[in-house]
C-alpha cells in the first residue's frame, strides 16, 4: 500500500523521465528511515543517501549510526555533512537553512537533481496550522508541495499524503530501526505545540487528514493568483542598484492579494530571505504614505512608485574582503590595479554618501545608495560605483 503510493507520487514527479540516480535525505527518525525503505524497494533509480549533524546533540551520531548500517546492508552510499551553530540567529532556522544549503553542494557534487525529503501528512498539518496561528495567507496555508524546484534542484516530497503512523507501521513491519529525537517532545517549540493541539481538535472535525485537505485548497487557490499574477504582468522590476520598483498606479490597481504576493516577492528578492513576513506588517507597509522597514527592506512610497530597498541598517554590519560576495548578491572588482588587501567591502551609508557631491548624478535615492556596497581603507572611502565614485571599480548584481 505504502509503496504503491510512494510510486504514484514519484509517477506524478517524474513522469516517464525517471532520473537513474536521486538523492535522500535521511536523519534517522522514522519518517526518514521509512522513506528510505521505500525508495530502496521501489527501485527505479539508484539511491544515495545523505545525514547532516549538526552537532547539537550527543544522540545524534548514534541516530546517523542507523543510517550508516542501514545503507551498509543494502549496498548504498552514505555520506554524513557537519554543521557547527555559531550562535547567531535563530537556532532552528539557522539549522534549516545550514541543512538546506549543505544537501544542496552535496548533491550538486554527485551531479544529483533530485533529493527527497521524508515531510508527511502529519508535518503538512502541523506546518498549516503553525501558519494559521501567524495570520498566513493564501501562499503560507498553501505550505509544502510535493515537488519543488529551489536552488538549482528538484526536491521531492513523496511520503507527503502518508501519515507519521503509517511510516512507523511500515518499519515495525520490515524490523528496521529508527531514532525518536527528543526535541519531538520539547513544548518550547511551535510545531510540537501544533502536533499536541491535534487532540484536541479532532472532536471539532479538525482532523491531520482535514487540516491537509485545506492545505490543498490553499495550494490551487495559490495557482489561480500565480496565474492571475501572470496575466496583469510583474508588477516590480529590479533597478541598477538592485531595488524592486513598482509603478504606482499599476500597483493600487490590482486586488490586494496580488500587491501583497507582488510585495512579498520584491522583499524577498530585495533582502535573500527565503520565508516572507507576517501579514500584519506587510498590510501595514502598503498602506503607509511614509517610508517602512520591514524584512530587512525599507519600502519607499510616492505618488508615482514603490520602490523596496536593502535597509540600511540590515547591512551595516556586512565586512567582507574584496572578491567575496557582498550581502549574498553584490561582487565588487577592480579594473585598474590588484586591490590591496587591507581593502574592505562594506556599506556605503549615509556618512560614506556625503563624500561623494555629485551622487545626485545617478538618479537613484539616497535610502537606496546607503545600503550598496563600497570599498573602504579603514575609515577611508575608495570607491562606491553604485554611487557614482567608481576609481576604476564595477559593480555586478549576482542575485536576480
Amino acid at each position: 500500500m505504502l509503496l504503491n503510493q510512494l510510486s504514484n507520487a514519484l509517477d506524478r514527479a517524474f513522469g516517464a523521465d525517471v532520473p537513474k540516480r536521486i538523492g535522500v535525505a535521511v536523519s534517522g527518525g522514522g519518517d526518514s528511515m521509512a522513506l528510505l525503505d521505500l525508495l530502496r524497494q521501489w527501485g527505479r533509480a539508484e539511491v544515495a543517501v545523505v545525514s547532516v549533524n549538526h552537532g547539537l546533540r550527543p544522540e545524534a551520531s548514534d541516530e546517523l549510526a542507523l543510517v550508516a548500517a542501514y545503507a551498509a546492508q543494502h549496498g548504498l552510499t552514505h555520506e554524513v555533512l557537519q554543521w557547527t551553530w555559531h550562535g547567531v540567529g535563530n537556532l532552528q532556522n539557522a539549522a534549516r537553512d545550514a541543512r538546506r544549503q549543505a544537501i544542496v553542494a552535496w548533491a550538486k557534487d554527485h551531479g544529483l537533481h533530485h533529493v527527497a525529503l521524508g515531510h508527511t501528512q502529519d508535518d503538512q498539518a502541523e506546518t498549516f496550522l503553525m501558519r494559521l496561528s501567524r495570520g498566513s495567507g493564501v501562499d503560507g496555508l498553501a505550505c509544502m508541495s510535493p515537488v519543488r524546484e529551489r536552488d538549482g534542484l528538484t526536491w521531492l516530497r513523496p511520503v507527503l499524503e502518508v501519515t507519521r503512523a503509517d511510516l512507523r507501521k511500515h518499519l515495525r513491519e520490515n524490523d528496521i530501526h529508527w531514532a525518536e529525537d527528543p526535541s519531538n517532545e520539547d513544548t518550547r517549540f511551535d510545531r510540537v505545540k501544533a502536533r499536541q493541539m491535534f487532540e484536541t481538535l479532532a472532536p471539532l472535525g479538525l482532523t491531520v487528514e482535514r487540516l491537509t485537505q485545506a492545505a490543498a485548497h490553499m495550494r490551487r487557490q495559490q495557482d489561480v493568483l500565480q496565474w492571475a499574477e501572470r496575466q496583469i504582468g510583474a508588477l516590480f522590476e529590479q533597478d541598477a542598484v538592485g531595488d524592486m520598483v513598482a509603478n504606482r498606479v499599476a500597483f493600487d490597481a490590482a486586488p490586494e492579494a496580488l500587491r501583497s504576493k507582488a510585495l512579498v516577492a520584491a522583499l524577498c528578492e530585495v533582502s535573500g530571505q527565503s520565508y516572507p513576513p507576517r501579514y500584519r506588517p506587510l498590510l501595514a507597509a502598503i498602506k503607509s504614505k511614509t517610508p517602512s522597514p520591514l524584512h530587512g527592506c525599507l519600502i519607499l512610497p510616492s505618488e508615482k512608485q514603490l520602490r523596496v530597498t536593502r535597509e540600511w541598517a540590515a547591512v551595516r554590519d556586512e565586512n567582507t574582503p574584496v572578491g567575496a560576495v557582498w550581502d549574498r548578491r553584490w561582487r565588487l572588482d577592480c579594473q585598474a590595479e590588484t586591490p590591496a588587501a587591507s581593502l574592505k567591502i562594506k556599506a556605503l551609508g549615509q556618512e560614506g554618501l556625503a563624500k561623494i557631491p555629485n551622487w545626485r548624478d545617478t538618479g537613484h535615492a539616497r535610502q537606496s545608495l546607503w545600503a550598496t556596497p563600497a570599498v573602504w581603507q579603514g575609515d577611508t572611502l575608495i570607491a562606491a560605483p553604485l554611487a557614482g565614485l567608481t576609481e576604476g571599480w564595477t559593480a555586478q548584481l549576482l542575485r536576480t
